[in-house]
């Protein structure tokens, strides 16, 4: 089991950091999410400003286990914002571009929310994955040790008979073992790694479990809110409502147990035959 502060450390100074991919955090390989929110510390260890706004992030390569360089650079800070540009490699070998706009805090502007959370049942009305599976059931991934879920709608794993649905999931998630940071950059990883799950989760809804394809995110862009630290439980819904010649694409959204948006996220995946 991997925790989310632990295993986010990088390291270093003056737009040059390091890291170490842990593989608490594998599905298909280190998970996009958790690839990505390594360079959101780097870029909190540089950033001259101390509110995350929005990120995006190519990935141009499966990362391995181990470590990786992080190489951050500001293109361009004014007193109000800043953005960054965040380059990490592994053995000199592309992982992930991204880009980042950080934000003071003490603006003003217009304010309105017209966003309102999905009519779901609240966490506590429902079974946890863990419940669902039963004893001796493993999770399929190991990033899944790390996280406990909560479905809406299940079908146990070997079922071949639920018929193609609605490319949309929603779920509740809780990290384990810690599952609330005070760390900003901690907190704002966990909406990275949930809706960076939840594009995927939602484009093969319904299909069979033995399916003949995978499909890897190749971007992931994030706009964030407002941080809700103190929520354990958190929602995930979203759409993977177009899906192509091989490319599936997806937007969630991520509330708080009290019905707070957190974070809206946009991703396109390419699928890749399954070889056995």
């Amino acid at each position: 089991m991997g925790n989310l502060a632990d295993d986010t450390i990088v390291k270093g100074a003056g737009g040059h950091y390091e890291a170490v991919l842990s593989g608490e955090w594998d599905f298909w390989g280190p998970n996009g999410g958790y690839v990505a929110a390594l360079g959101l510390r780097a870029v909190q260890a540089h950033s001259t400003q101390p509110r995350l706004a929005s990120m995006s992030t190519h990935f141009l390569s499966t990362a391995r286990h181990g470590h990786v360089d992080i190489e951050v650079t500001t293109l361009r800070a004014t007193q109000r914002a800043e953005s960054i540009r965040v380059r990490m490699t592994q053995e000199d070998r592309p992982i992930c571009e991204t880009l980042v706009w950080m934000v003071a805090t003490d603006l003003a502007g217009v304010t309105h929310d017209h966003v309102r959370r999905p009519d779901l049942p609240g966490h506590e009305q429902l079974l946890s994955i863990i419940d669902l599976m039963g004893p001796g059931i493993e999770p399929p991934m190991p990033i899944f040790h790390n996280i406990e879920w909560k479905p809406f709608e299940w079908q146990h794993p070997g079922g071949t008979d639920q018929a193609a649905a609605e490319a949309r999931w929603s779920a509740w998630w809780r990290f384990l073992p810690q599952a609330t940071f005070e760390d900003p950059f901690v907190d704002a990883a966990r909406a990275v790694i949930l809706l960076d799950l939840n594009t995927w989760a939602a484009g093969s809804k319904g299909r069979p479990y033995e399916m003949s394809y995978f499909a890897p995110t190749i971007d992931l862009s994030i706009q964030f809110h407002q941080a809700q630290p103190d929520s354990e439980w958190l929602l995930v819904d979203g759409m993977a409502d177009f899906a192509k010649d091989g490319l599936v694409s997806g937007q969630s959204r991520l509330w708080s147990s009290t019905g707070t948006l957190i974070a809206s996220g946009f991703s396109s995946l390419l699928c890749k035959e399954i070889r056995t």
